[in-house]
């Protein structure tokens, strides 16, 4: 068997720990460190992970793990920028959790950096590798659908005092600007990479923003209506909020096209609720991941693996990125162009 691929993991909240366990599953990898603030008897960690060396400073564990070839950081987001320029600068490739970063300087650092290094950043957007977004993308690559003219993304979540406050007691990080950024960094970045893997940049953008549920548990709007026209042809929305009452209700995907429409639905844009195309006839998908499950809220699809095989394939000479540093820098530009507007 060829050399495996040493990981270490920094940040040990939900996702990170996800990030080990799907480390662990590929044969062509292996987790040979971690990396948290907190102290380690407060994390929760699995058996096996408790005998992987333990740091709580990154700078200590580049200093120290000399054989570590990547950094997945699963960080607030408020840290990756600072933590993945340390990665790359003692010469890790790194897997930067979403968004790459919370401005596109900081995401034009890290690029700069990586070219300077000769290294790779790999950037989370998990939600490629579902079903239907994979059946969207051939359709839109055949283009069954004809000129696109209007696509609407509707996502509408909970997130409560379960999730700013749990325990009754503020978060470390969720809610606060510096660290956490807003409603379209922190829930819905994905659903942002979506709209521009499929469909390209937007301009000529339009927006209103409202408070409705959390002004005494975050910095940042809850809801948000979005208007713009697509570079390509034809023009969107967004549409957005997590003052939904008390779970989850849907995130969807429509495209109206010359030649034919479809919805993809759901609560995770998980399913096809709709097609209708010219001359064409809709296959039978596979069932995609069901979403992460992090107690009393659910996210996006439990998609991780694809995402550390695609890591592994990349450095093993065998594919591409999924999604590389400019695709990063684009959902975080288009994001702050939104956010300009308040």
């Amino acid at each position: 068997m060829s050399e495996k691929i040493k990981f270490a993991v920094v940040g040990l909240g939900f996702v990170g720990k996800r990030h080990l366990a799907m480390i662990r599953q590929q044969q062509e990898a292996e987790a040979c460190a971690i990396c948290d603030i907190r102290p380690k008897s407060e994390l929760n960690l699995p058996d096996w992970a408790e005998e992987l060396p333990f740091y709580n400073s990154l700078s200590e564990l580049l200093v120290q793990e000399k054989s570590v070839r990547l950094l997945c950081i699963c960080t607030p987001n408020g840290c990756h920028a600072e933590q993945g320029l340390l990665g790359l600068e003692a010469g890790k490739e790194v897997v930067i959790e979403k968004p790459m970063a919370l401005n596109k300087v900081d995401c034009e650092a890290l690029i700069y950096k990586s070219l300077q290094m000769s290294k790779q950043i790999f950037v989370v957007m998990q939600n490629r590798y579902s079903p239907p977004a994979k059946w969207l993308k051939q359709l839109l690559l055949e283009q069954r659908l004809g000129a696109i003219q209007l696509v609407q993304i509707n996502c509408y979540w909970n997130r409560d005092e379960r999730y700013y406050r749990p325990g009754g007691q503020p978060h470390p990080w969720k809610g606060q600007a510096a660290a956490d950024g807003g409603t379209l960094f922190t829930q819905f970045s994905h659903f942002v990479d979506m709209m521009y893997w499929l469909f390209g940049d937007i301009k000529n953008i339009s927006a209103r923003f409202a408070d409705f549920q959390h002004q005494e548990m975050t910095d940042f709007e809850d809801s948000g209506l979005v208007q713009f026209d697509f570079v390509n042809g034809g023009m969107g929305c967004i549409n957005y909020s997590t003052a939904v009452y008390q779970q989850n209700m849907e995130s969807s995907l429509t495209v109206i096209g010359a030649k034919g429409s479809l919805k993809i639905g759901g609560q995770y844009m998980n399913e096809v609720e709709y097609c209708k195309i010219e001359d064409y006839e809709m296959p039978e998908l596979p069932p995609a991941n069901p979403p992460n499950d992090y107690g009393h809220y659910k996210g996006s699809a439990a998609n991780h693996s694809y995402v550390i095989e695609n890591v592994v394939d990349v450095l093993k000479g065998r594919k591409n990125i999924s999604t590389n540093a400019l695709e990063g820098l684009k959902v975080v530009e288009i994001i702050e162009k939104i956010y300009a507007l308040k």
